[in-house]
């Protein structure tokens, strides 16, 4: 032990070494004898030391006060440890005494009880199996005696339904095998079931085709219901699916026959009548036999005759499509139709040939014009019997459309939620009848379809007419009605309403697409090929001299197109959109169901068809507006700049900013005039040309269109004309003459934008040129004091606000 941890009870030892403190090695060392130079030091020393002497005097007295108790405490302790190791001596023998015995006894009765438990679970199955032996006994022995003299067939088949309910260890046991046979029935009793079931399952068959061939309904049902009892259900829905599938083939066959000849079949819905009757007699059978069915034979067994009924309906569907397709010459239209010149649209994109007196588009001699009766095409291909094609196509594509729907709904698993999507089951997806349906029905529909819409958009151009008696004139009245559109797009936008319509009715997600994606491509090969065609050669406002303004009619006619455009694009969207039920007028919060999801109820359908319709819309809307814009921006270089340059040179004539209020009156008084006139005449000017110039326009354009040309109109005037004349009167204009100034110009902005108050904005530039011109000195330095937050929304920059101060003359 070291002299640093004395024992319990020593005082340290003395040392003579210096101490350390490493905590704090600043804090100025204790006073040590070694150390002492001085009487005072080592009297200081020796009151330290005292000092320590009595706080160690102190605790030695503390723990030689506290000896006694604890000595006292450690005495009750030993006691409490004897007493305790007396009371385990006895504890311990009290267990090894008595409880030991109990503990014993226990342990025999428990095994006893779980022995007893083991002979009653014994017990119990033995009589278990005993009463399902004597059960399967009264079975064996009652269909046994039913199929002797009594002929209970009913009977007998339920006798094998309960049998069929003993578990067949037990029938095939040991047991059953030498309590079971009998005299009257001496073999085992899996074969006498096995050969009863074999013995009935072939009786029912021939008491079932037998009724079948009497057409005895009853019996047919009497012996449809027996098959299951006997474990036979799948003999059962077989020969129960052959006999409702001779029926189909049957009424299929009779359908046929029903208009002896060809002249009858030349009805144009007659296949599409006996296509409806085939699926509407299978989905008869499927809803009516359904209950049945299930109840007898179990859920989802109805599945199996379906399958059996499919079978029949892809071979007589397939003879009715194939009979159509030969009656109504499908290929040959086909290839008619394929080969199709369209030669009005071919040589009218084709550089015209320029002619004395510029022959009218009605006497074309490409195609139907005049007196040409387009005897050579039109005799290839007739419309009338492509659309009628067309419509019966629809309707027995529509009618598929309804059977399939009906019958995934009856193969439909029953834990699918009650709004999920419909898959496709595969007896329907793999069917041959699906496969025919889109080589027979699907394919021509698509080929036909797209020719039928361009021969339509065609058609529309070929018999295209103006609205008559415009003019720029606003002394002549106008006898048409407004929006003053070409013909063409009513006659293409009816046939797009009309196409879509058809193809939404088949419920083909296929058909579907493909005419909306064929749609929007003649859309754009076509329709705006024609419509730019028309504004670029025919209708171009190009002036007759250098610098004049282009013919009347010229200009009246472009506008028409610039309309049919804008009006196009309207008729289109409100098409779709009726489609597609994105009406505004629906009621907030309410949840409509989708106006095509019960058109299309299968997976995803729903959604493929409302993208290719909102690509349509978004296609064509993008391309006429680019053309609408490029347009409008012909019809303001060709037509309003000329004729606006003459208006602001007139408005501004004689215009002198640089005068005093003085001299404007002089001037009044020398030329007999009221002042005011005189300083209203700027304006005055200006809404006089504008209204001479614009009104005209506006009688003949669409709402939008003008807008439209307004605002290119106001950005022009604004930044080419307005501004420039301002910079021009920079340093030319006394403070009255800014005045007038600001007060002309703001009439030109009023006249401009009347009626149309977001056309202001457009001359924000103008205005604050003005304002900044005619401020104050005082209210200048206190914005270019306040910087950024004096409160105005700029649209000049600090430098061009700096130059509007040097417009007017010091």
């Amino acid at each position: 032990m070291s002299a640093n941890n004395p024992p319990n009870g020593d005082l340290p030892a003395y040392s003579t070494q210096k101490p350390t403190y490493k905590l704090n090695r600043n804090t100025p060392a204790k006073p040590s004898i070694h150390n002492a130079s001085s009487l005072a030091d080592v009297r200081a020393n020796l009151a330290a030391l005292h000092v320590r002497e009595s706080a160690i005097t102190a605790r030695l007295d503390s723990l030689i006060s506290s000896q006694a108790d604890l000595s006292r405490e450690l005495g009750r302790l030993d006691l409490l440890r004897a007493n305790l190791g007396s009371q385990v001596i006895a504890t311990r023998s009290i267990s090894n005494g008595m409880l030991s015995s109990a503990a014993e006894t226990a342990g025999r009765l428990s095994n006893r009880v779980k022995e007893l438990d083991l002979e009653k679970d014994r017990v119990q199955q033995t009589l278990s199996v005993v009463e399902q032996v004597a059960e399967l006994k009264a079975c064996v022995h009652g269909v046994v005696g039913s199929m002797g003299a009594p002929q209970d067939w009913e009977a007998a088949a339920g006798y094998i339904a309960r049998a069929s309910k003993v578990p067949e260890p037990i029938i095939q046991g040991g047991f059953a095998a030498s309590i079971v046979p009998s005299v009257e029935v001496p073999d085992a009793p899996w074969i006498t079931l096995e050969n009863s079931k074999e013995s009935l399952c072939g009786l029912f068959l021939r008491e079932f085709e037998k009724a079948a061939k009497d057409g005895d309904g009853a019996k047919i049902t009497r012996f449809f219901k027996l098959f299951p009892l006997i474990g036979r259900g799948d003999v059962g829905l077989d020969v129960y699916g052959r006999y409702v599938c001779q029926g189909v083939a049957g009424t299929a066959r009779a359908t046929l026959k029903e208009v002896p000849g060809s002249a009858g079949r030349q009805d144009s819905f007659f296949y599409a009548n006996a296509l409806t009757k085939l699926f509407e007699h299978i989905a008869q059978i499927v809803e009516s036999h359904g209950g049945l069915v299930e109840r007898h034979y179990g859920d989802g067994k109805m599945v199996r005759v379906i399958e059996k009924l499919q079978m029949e309906a892809d071979v007589q569907g397939g003879i009715i499509l194939d009979s159509w397709s030969d009656d109504r010459n499908v290929n040959r239209r086909l290839t008619d139709v394929k080969s199709y010149p369209f030669s009005f649209l071919v040589q009218s994109y084709l550089p015209q040939q320029k002619t004395l007196g510029g022959t009218p588009r009605m006497s074309s001699p490409a195609v139907g014009g005049g007196t040409n009766p387009r005897a050579s095409e039109d005799e290839g291909v007739d419309m009338k019997e492509v659309d009628g094609l067309l419509n019966e196509i629809s309707v027995m594509l529509g009618r598929w459309s309804l059977y399939t729907k009906f019958l995934a709904g009856k193969c439909k698993s029953p834990d699918a939620p009650e709004n999920a999507a419909l898959p496709i089951p595969s007896l329907l997806s793999d069917s041959n009848l699906q496969r025919k349906v889109s080589a027979k029905l699907v394919e021509p529909y698509n080929v036909m379809s797209t020719f039928f819409f361009r021969r339509s958009v065609e058609k529309a151009f070929q018999l295209d007419e103006s609205p008559p008696g415009l003019s720029l004139n606003m002394s002549k009245p106008i006898e048409a009605n407004a929006p003053f559109i070409i013909s063409a797009v009513d006659d293409v936008m009816y046939i797009v309403n009309a196409v879509i319509q058809r193809s939404v009715s088949t419920s083909q997600r296929e058909a579907v697409s493909h005419v909306v994606t064929s749609s929007s491509r003649v859309l754009d090969s076509d329709f705006i090929k024609m419509m730019h065609q028309k504004m670029q050669e025919e209708s171009y406002p190009r002036p007759v001299v250098q610098g004049g303004l282009p013919p009347e009619d010229k200009i009246v006619s472009f506008i028409v197109l610039i309309n049919s455009l804008d009006v196009s694009n309207e008729y289109l969207t409100r098409i779709i959109t009726t489609r597609l039920g994105t009406t505004a007028d629906q009621p907030n919060g309410a949840a409509q169901p989708h106006p095509l999801a019960a058109s299309f109820p299968f997976e995803n359908d729903v959604a493929i068809v409302t993208s290719s319709l909102n690509s349509l819309l978004s296609t064509f809307t993008s391309k006429t507006s680019e053309l609408l814009y490029d347009g409008l921006q012909v019809l303001f270089n060709q037509v309003i700049r000329q004729r606006l340059r003459i208006i602001m040179a007139e408005a501004f004539r004689d215009a002198d900013y640089w005068r005093t209020e003085e001299e404007l009156a002089d001037i009044a008084q020398q030329n007999d005039e009221d002042e005011d006139d005189l300083l209203d005449r700027v304006p005055r000017r200006f809404e006089q040309g504008w209204d001479a110039l614009m009104k005209p326009v506006a009688r003949l354009m669409t709402p939008k269109t003008y807008n439209i040309l307004l605002e290119i109109t106001a950005t022009h005037l604004s930044k080419q004309s307005l501004e420039k004349r301002i910079a021009s009167y920079s340093g030319k204009t006394n403070a009255y003459g800014a005045i007038r100034m600001e007060r002309d110009f703001n009439g030109i902005i009023s006249t401009v934008a009347k009626g149309n108050y977001s056309v202001r904005e457009l001359f924000n530039r103008v205005s604050q040129i003005l304002m900044v011109a005619n401020m104050e000195d005082d209210e200048w330095e206190e914005l270019t004091e306040a910087g950024d937050d004096d409160g105005i929304d700029w649209v000049l920059t600090l430098e061009e606000r700096r130059r509007a101060r040097n417009l007017v003359r010091e």
